[in-house]
């Protein structure tokens, strides 16, 4: 099953939004985010790399044009869920560049599209003069319930592109969990690289 990525910057992403938005549900549903979310929601929220001229959407698409994978960035300080973290651990000189999501239809993984995501966005970053690329990653308890047997720890990954946590550095956002009744408030871990 090979794919094929292309490359929406800005207003470009306004064709994509409802299949990412789709697939961003399904994808963020399982381990280890469990986000119970919404369409009206994400499309909302996926307006602001519509809207940001140095944002980038890197999708990840079958020969059938199927939206199957996506990844998004934009310069930390035009991302207003994260960028009043970044620039408490910005120093003078830094730009940093927020890697937002990545998200593979579980059928498709294994094949490089993660390393793809991170090279488009990498490149796409520095094109824009950033001098580190950033993301953030929940932390759920080793023993959460939910956690399943076969869970995969990215760590490795993010690690070998060069990537490592920022210690004391984390984001606090709110969402619904599957099988919840109400949002609660989850640690993200930041991640950091020079580029």
């Amino acid at each position: 099953m090979s794919l094929r990525f292309r490359t929406l910057r800005g207003a470009e992403l306004a064709e994509a939004i409802p299949a990412l938005a789709a697939l961003r549900i399904a994808v963020f549903r399982d381990w280890p985010y469990l986000y119970d979310g919404d369409v009206v929601y994400e499309a909302h929220y996926l307006e602001c790399y519509r809207d940001c001229p140095q944002s980038v959407v890197i999708l990840a698409e079958t020969a059938e044009g199927e939206v199957v994978g996506a990844a998004t960035g934009m310069p930390a300080r035009d991302h207003a869920d994260v960028s009043e973290a970044y620039d408490a651990l910005a120093k003078p000189g830094m730009e940093i560049f927020y890697c937002a999501e990545s998200v593979l239809h579980p059928a498709y993984r294994g094949q490089g599209a993660g390393h793809r995501f991170f090279d488009a966005r990498e490149a796409h970053a520095r094109a824009l003069g950033a001098t580190h690329a950033s993301f953030c990653a929940v932390t759920r308890p080793v023993d959460h319930p939910a956690r399943p047997a076969e869970a995969r720890d990215l760590h490795p990954f993010w690690r070998k592109r060069g990537y490592a946590p920022v210690d004391g550095a984390e984001l606090r956002m709110r969402w619904l969990d599957v099988g919840a009744s109400e949002e609660t408030e989850k640690p993200l871990q930041i991640w950091m690289r020079a580029l």
